[in-house]
């Protein structure tokens, strides 16, 4: 009978449950979905991670390659974000060109990228003028169920944190690039970005880490992007329900204290890997 309910009346079968302060998944409208990441899976990569919020699985693999930089930006290095939502996550998905969900997301990070100065661009800067590193962020979606940009987000950071840079220098008489991979450097991050999405229901109600469902139901949501020192990196908010100006203090003062976890999961990970 439950399920005939939801079936024909999604929305208010779910304002049943939010009534009472809970969600048929038994979270409560504050709580986050249980949150793994895995660092360095990817061997083919110069740094990776997955991230895993309940179903939503994201899987990040950096690349690093040597290029010449712009001459507007002689002593600035590259970081090429790209996400991707392969159909094999999930049937709303179709094989082909990038989709406008994909792209969104992509300039999402690409904004939390510059944004935030996770990385001084500066930083990859190899010999000025003439080299730089560039950074391929590739995002990929294993299994959505809502969430995308706090995934994504995350594992980038997570990603980045666990690439490492081989030595590269110059050669002055031939003037050629010398690559030593046996002596390799941790990128320098310089911020700790998380992104903080909550779903708004019948324009006042805030939950937090919506899934697929409560993202189609739900009247707009609102993803809030801060760091380790408080500071507040941007706001996402793609149409939908307004905000009032308390509603989004309260999303802010909830997205710092998600940003302290993360980093610190994401902290306890990076210790416990072993040394190569």
């Amino acid at each position: 009978m439950a399920e005939a309910f939801k079936t024909v009346e999604p929305l208010e079968y779910y304002r049943r449950f939010l009534k009472e302060n809970c969600r048929p998944d038994g979270r409560e409208l504050g709580e986050f979905r249980a949150t793994t990441v895995n660092i360095g899976s990817i061997t083919t990569a110069d740094g990776s991670a997955l991230v895993k919020f309940g179903n939503t699985t994201v899987i990040c693999g950096v690349k690093a390659e040597l290029a010449t930089p712009t001459e507007d930006s002689a002593n600035k290095g590259y970081i090429v974000p790209n996400v991707e939502l392969p159909s094999l996550c999930s049937p709303r998905f179709r094989s082909g060109p990038p989709g406008e969900e994909a792209q969104a997301a992509s300039q999402f990070i690409a904004d939390v990228i510059d944004n935030s100065q996770i990385i001084e661009k500066e930083d990859l800067c190899i010999a000025n003028g003439k080299l730089v590193w560039v950074l391929y962020c590739d995002i990929i979606c294993l299994d959505y169920d809502g969430n995308l940009l706090d995934a994504s987000a995350f594992a980038l950071l997570a990603a980045l944190k666990n690439v490492q840079l081989p030595s590269v220098t110059i050669n002055e008489e031939t003037g050629s690039s010398e690559v030593n991979f046996k002596q390799k450097n941790p990128l320098m991050i310089r911020k700790h970005p998380v992104a903080t999405s909550f779903a708004i229901f019948d324009d006042t109600l805030l939950i937090v880490d919506p899934n697929a469902e409560e993202e189609e139901l739900a009247t707009g949501t609102v993803t809030v992007v801060t760091d380790e020192d408080d500071r507040l990196s941007s706001v996402h908010k793609p149409g939908g329900s307004p905000l009032t100006g308390a509603k989004l203090q309260d999303c802010i003062t909830r997205a710092i204290t998600r940003q302290r976890e993360v980093k610190q999961l994401i902290d306890k990970v990076i210790k416990s890997i072993k040394p190569k």
